[in-house]
């Protein structure tokens, strides 16, 4: 069934189109992921579709009774309401108050908000997004429209919102720059590309090879144009000579030909910088606490950075994260602790929040703090402030040549920064920072808000860069992209260090979750043991056996598992095939749930019966 309609749109801002005659449309059970460089009108989409925001041209169309929630990128509450009013706000009636309540309380404990009458106006961006997040999420809806929902979320919430997403049977279109989280929740891709709208029915893998097919055949085309171009030129050329009249249907074939529009390229930012030459001495961190109040965020650090060093920084919000990285940079000191730092340092620093207000005091730690953006300076200026001339591998480049190839065309470096969108604002951070020539690179949660293309760029120079990176990021494939340790904030502020990527860290701890189950499991194994068997132990060593249901259960549980799974795999087979039956589509998928928790089972009690024979054996 067919959900939205969208035909042939037009929209455009003063001189800036972002849809041509673009047109879109979603079926039922479709998860759709929007991606496209910043500024293209991903959000503008979202709008439109959520009813705020009408086309100049084109029409769209939903189908009868579809209930749509949308998700927008920086959602505003009032400040005076408490937390769980906001997200109760639009979802409770008398009837289901208790079960919404207690579900909307579940979800905010997941997400990190735990004081459920804090007054929306004491959270931070971040908390007030996950509220708006858990309000959406909580609400029936066939649609989902959900502009960077992974934006806040640290790797546990992220994990947690994808596999719900995963789950949830509605239809889904989200803005996200999660390549990951594209990957495993969408079935679908769309591209905002130069006005229109590309779609591609897979997920972000599938979408990067169809997009070089499609730019491939587009390439071939233009170059058989110009083939033919040159062919029909030279031919216009010698009867120009020879006749005074041509073929018409000749000349005109050639017009054509010559009028029509090549491809267009893509415009990519240009990143291009050299650090400063590091010394012997980078940075120290020597027994580094920070607590505040009787909460302790960092206990007892120690780590010396080593050129080349690339130093991932994960933890759940507020664990203190930032304020390591803050302590680091030497915007805040520690408590206790020592953190030394070398003569050639030169730091640069990728704030989280950009603010639109100085602090009170004035200060900003010498030249480290860039978080501070003055709408009503102008953008060449901001840059200018920390350097005329920025140092490349080309040689000097002006400030003004450096904003260009951050995709900032002259028009627009004379603007005031307060016109910017957040994703302008945050690549003109990136570029102030990158301006120092930095030697040591300390980046606060960089992946939000920057496009995937951009995020490309940024990985590969990273590859190049020769000073240090330290990197707060939620995003996991940048950390296993760029990173080679990684910095996990545990319980009571310990830190621990663990080699390698994002996904190297994840499976160092689900292989000692596992160690951690099989010794509950052998605990198990004793407590279920037979009563008699039991007895017997207590009057001596006896052997372990198998009880007469366990052997049975051994002999013919691995061929009730393979059953198991080959009805599951049938069961998928027929939910691609019914992706358009609703009704059936519901069936299948309840019927497979049920098989998967009787596979659970299984699996659970053969892993009991295996350790048990195992132990049997050794004896």
């Amino acid at each position: 069934m067919n959900l939205i309609n969208v035909e042939n749109i037009t929209k455009a801002y003063t001189e800036r189109k972002l849809f041509e005659h673009a047109s879109f449309s979603l079926q039922e059970g479709e998860k759709v992921g929007v991606i496209g460089i910043n500024g293209t009108g991903k959000t503008t989409l979202l709008k439109m579709l959520a009813g705020q925001e009408e086309p100049d041209e084109g029409t769209i169309t939903m189908a009868n009774h579809v209930v749509i929630r949308y998700l927008p990128q920086h959602p505003e509450f009032d400040p005076s309401m408490a937390s769980l009013e906001c997200v109760l706000a639009g979802n409770v009636s008398d009837e289901n108050r208790w079960t919404i309540e207690s579900d909307a309380k579940a979800m905010m404990t997941r997400l990190g908000i735990k004081d459920f009458n804090q007054p929306a106006g004491e959270l931070s961006g971040g908390e007030r997004k996950r509220l708006a997040l858990i309000s959406v999420l909580l609400s029936p809806a066939d649609i989902l429209l959900l502009d960077e929902p992974t934006n806040h979320l640290d790797n546990e919430m992220a994990d947690w919102l994808e596999d719900y997403l995963k789950k949830r049977k509605g239809a889904l279109i989200m803005v996200t720059h999660d390549r990951y989280f594209l990957d495993s929740v969408t079935n679908r891709i769309v591209e905002i590309d130069k006005g229109s709208i590309y779609s591609y029915q897979t997920n972000y893998s599938g979408f990067l090879e169809l997009k070089a097919q499609r730019e491939e055949m587009e390439a071939a085309s233009e170059r058989k144009r110009q083939s033919i171009l040159r062919v029909e030129l030279e031919w216009i050329r010698r009867g120009a000579r020879a006749r005074p009249t041509k073929q018409k249907a000749h000349i005109q074939r050639y017009e054509e030909l010559r009028d029509r529009q090549a491809p267009v390229q893509d415009t990519k930012v240009e990143l291009s910088s050299i650090a400063t030459r590091l010394g012997k001495t980078t940075v120290e961190l020597e027994h580094v606490c920070k607590s505040y109040g009787e909460r302790k965020l960092i206990d007892d650090f120690s780590y010396i950075f080593l050129k080349g060093d690339r130093v991932g920084i994960i933890g759940l919000n507020g664990c203190g994260k930032s304020t390591l990285m803050k302590i680091i940079v030497g915007m805040i000191p520690p408590d206790s602790g020592q953190v030394i730092v070398g003569q050639t340092v030169k730091m640069g620093y990728y704030a989280q929040e950009i603010a639109s207000q100085k602090p009170e005091d004035g200060s900003q730690a010498g030249d480290i703090d860039l978080s501070y953006m003055n709408p009503e300076q102008r953008v060449i200026d901001y840059v200018k402030d920390t350097a005329e001339y920025i140092r490349t591998a080309d040689g000097l480049i002006s400030a003004s040549a450096m904003l260009e190839r951050f995709l900032f065309p002259p028009e627009k470096q004379y603007s005031p920064i307060g016109k910017l969108s957040g994703g302008e604002k945050k690549r003109l951070n990136l570029l102030r920072v990158l301006a120092g020539s930095p030697n040591f690179l300390a980046l606060d949660e960089i992946t939000n808000d920057l496009d995937i293309a951009t995020l490309a760029i940024l990985e590969d120079y990273l590859d190049r860069y020769e000073g240090i990176v330290v990197a707060i990021s939620h995003d996991r494939y940048f950390l296993d992209r760029t990173m080679k340790c990684i910095f996990a904030f545990e319980e009571g502020g310990k830190l621990r260090q663990y080699e390698g990527g994002y996904t190297d860290y994840a499976n160092r701890k689900a292989a000692e979750e596992e160690a951690k189950q099989e010794t509950k499991s052998e605990s198990r194994i004793k407590t279920n043991a037979p009563a008699s068997e039991k007895g017997q132990r207590t009057r001596g060593p006896q052997k372990l056996k198998f009880t007469y249901k366990e052997q049975k259960d051994y002999e013919t549980i691995e061929g009730d598992i393979a059953v198991l799974e080959e009805k599951i795999a049938a069961l998928e087979k027929d939910i691609e095939a019914s992706a358009h039956d609703f009704v059936k589509l519901n069936q299948l998928m309840a019927e497979k749930e049920e098989l998967e928790a009787v596979l659970d089972e299984k699996m659970e009690r053969w892993m009991y019966l295996e350790e048990l024979a195992a132990k049997i054996a050794a004896q």
